[in-house]
């Protein structure tokens, strides 16, 4: 297994290591391991549970509050996401768009953006993406009206949105995932753009005057931390925003 400093889990999830040692002392959030010299020593699991924390607070909750709906989501997550992908699966058996808007809908009003795509939405389309055969139909079928939902919520939040952004996929071609993180971002009090294509690099140099977010799907390797650092040395207002995916990847 492997484990990572304060200072390596603080650049690569973009929070200071101020942050996280609050976020483990004062609130309880972490609890990361002791190296032999009492040095904090922080593993996968610790990594995304980060990304979590981070996005709870993005989304407005305060920094107090997140534990129990940390603690909250894992003990529901047992039975109630279970149960909610297995309605969706059924549902989506039955090929109609109508009806799959419609409860898209009915989950958009009860759940979180977060909690939507993360706990109903991702493990579904996981599931679907390993049958080969007749899932893949009805997977294309979920990602268009997924696609369409998510551009219908980005242009709505558009109109109160005060913060302007472009995102761009690095290395990813899953576009569905995309506009669900576009989504996610416009939730989130920005007036978001998307780059429809992935690129290779993001190539901020294309976009003057313009704050970007980058998204991977999976924690920045090595070498993306370092690129993306070196563009904000030369100026460029360029930011990661933490996909759902595990990571795999820290070359």
């Amino acid at each position: 297994m492997a484990f990572y400093s304060i200072g390596e889990v603080a650049e690569r999830c973009g929070i200071n290591p101020v942050t996280l040692r609050a976020w483990q002392r004062r609130y309880g959030l972490l609890k990361p391991q002791r190296s032999e010299g009492g040095h904090r020593q922080f593993d996968e699991s610790d990594i995304q549970r980060i990304v979590e924390i981070k996005r709870w607070i993005e989304s407005g909750i305060s920094v107090s509050k997140v534990k129990a709906l940390l603690d909250e989501d894992k003990f529901v997550g047992q039975s109630n996401w279970a149960s909610l992908q297995e309605q969706m699966m059924s549902m989506l058996r039955q090929m109609n768009p109508t009806r799959l808007r419609d409860t898209l809908i009915a989950l958009s009003r009860k759940h979180t953006p977060d909690i939507l795509i993360d706990q109903i939405l991702v493990p579904v389309r996981q599931r679907l993406s390993l049958d080969k055969n007749t899932a893949r139909v009805i997977l294309s079928l979920l990602d268009g009206v997924l696609i369409e939902f998510a551009a219908s919520g980005i242009a709505t939040a558009r109109e109160q949105a005060p913060k302007v952004a472009l995102l761009i996929a690095w290395g990813n071609d899953d576009r569905t995932q995309l506009w669900l993180e576009a989504w996610r971002l416009s939730q989130q009090g920005w007036r978001i753009d998307v780059l429809a294509e992935p690129l290779d690099s993001p190539h901020p140099e294309f976009f003057p005057g313009q704050h970007l977010f980058v998204w991977t799907g999976k924690l920045l390797t090595r070498s993306q931390t370092q690129q993306l650092a070196h563009w904000r040395e030369q100026g460029f207002a360029i930011s990661f925003h933490g996909g759902s995916a595990d990571p795999t990847s820290h070359s």
